[in-house]
């Protein structure tokens, strides 16, 4: 009866590090997708001054 519970045990174990890793993996996808967001808009603001700046060459 021993083994059962060890056995039990060690599922239980096993069903943690599983939990523990997908949230992990979750809290990762989650901050790509935040510093991809912060990274598109900086972009797009870039390409916004440099329209301006070609829209003043032309111009000019």
């Amino acid at each position: 009866m021993a083994q059962q519970a060890s056995a039990g045990d060690r599922i239980d174990a096993a069903l943690a590090r599983i939990e523990n890793a997908v949230l992990r993996r979750d809290a990762a996808a989650n901050a790509l997708a935040e510093r991809h967001a912060v990274l598109r808009k900086r972009m797009a603001e870039a390409v916004t001054a440099l329209d301006a700046v070609i829209a003043g060459e032309e111009r000019g």
